[in-house]
């Protein structure tokens, strides 16, 4: 009788804790392993896709998704054929004061040397709106601060996710900009040399390290208006880290180190969510 008892005495405590662990199973199947919202999960979000298409040849391609609640907006990264173990600066292209901007085609390559470069796709594809780096700054600063931008893997492979605070003007525009990779291989030689001569961003650099190797625009961005100015960034902490200019030399200084073998280290960056 009285072992009876206690077993009900036991079953009756281990109920008001098998009820609460069942309540908190639904709201944690909406929270992702960094702790943040999942993607989509929050009320009022909107998710775009965008396919990333190769420019030059590149053979790269992947898929971005770009999930937008209030003024954070979530990036996610899948591509693949990029150039094996190098690092590969990334930006979303465009403008948020309503002129439209578009992925360049083979008419860009205004000399017919082969490549369509940086500087002959940014009439088609706007100057930099937000940089996509790891960790810290998103400015137009860091466009060339591969220090903090994501290295394709043995495989060519690049995954990257990030989540950002941006200004009211591109979550109103979000439609308007488009992502870029950069980072080309003409000759196959898994690595940036000088094959197709000097960035005309800086000398210094091979004009493999700085060309765009993909391109993907989201659902509504149209084409044909006359490319203007007008850049809003999104912002996510410095982390202590001081950002050089897109053209200053400490920019092409820290990307000729990092692409002429300085840094050798081969490795997925996997970044952090940052706000």
């Amino acid at each position: 009788m009285t072992a009876r008892r206690s077993a009900r005495l036991t079953t009756l405590l281990a109920l008001p804790a098998a009820l609460c662990l069942t309540a908190a199973i639904p709201a944690a199947a909406h929270t992702s392993h960094s702790g943040h919202p999942a993607a989509g999960a929050a009320e009022g979000s909107k998710s775009y896709q965008v396919d990333l298409e190769q420019l030059n040849d590149s053979g790269a391609k992947g898929t971005a998704m770009l999930t937008l609640n209030g003024r954070d907006l979530n990036v996610k990264i899948e591509a693949s054929g990029l150039v094996p173990g190098q690092p590969h600066a990334q930006h979303l292209h465009g403008s948020t004061d309503g002129h439209d901007f578009h992925c360049p085609d083979a008419s860009a390559d205004k000399d017919g040397d082969g490549i369509v470069t940086t500087a002959e796709g940014l009439p088609s594809y706007g100057d930099i709106n937000i940089s996509l780096t790891t960790k810290g700054d998103t400015s137009k600063d860091s466009g060339l601060d591969v220090t903090r931008m994501p290295v394709a893997d043995k495989d060519g492979k690049l995954s990257y996710e990030r989540l950002l605070h941006v200004s009211q003007a591109v979550a109103d525009h979000i439609k308007d900009l488009h992502v870029v990779q950069h980072g080309i291989d003409p000759n196959g030689n898994d690595k940036y040399d000088f094959g197709k001569g000097k960035s005309e961003l800086d000398p210094k650099l091979p004009q493999e390290a700085t060309a765009p190797a993909s391109c993907g625009m989201l659902a509504g961005a149209a084409v044909g208006s006359m490319p203007v100015g007008g850049v809003e960034t999104g912002s996510g902490s410095t982390q202590g880290i001081e950002s050089p200019g897109l053209l200053a030399a400490g920019g092409a200084a820290l990307f000729g180190a990092a692409v002429l073998g300085v840094t050798a280290r081969r490795r997925r960056t996997v970044p952090t969510e940052t706000r």
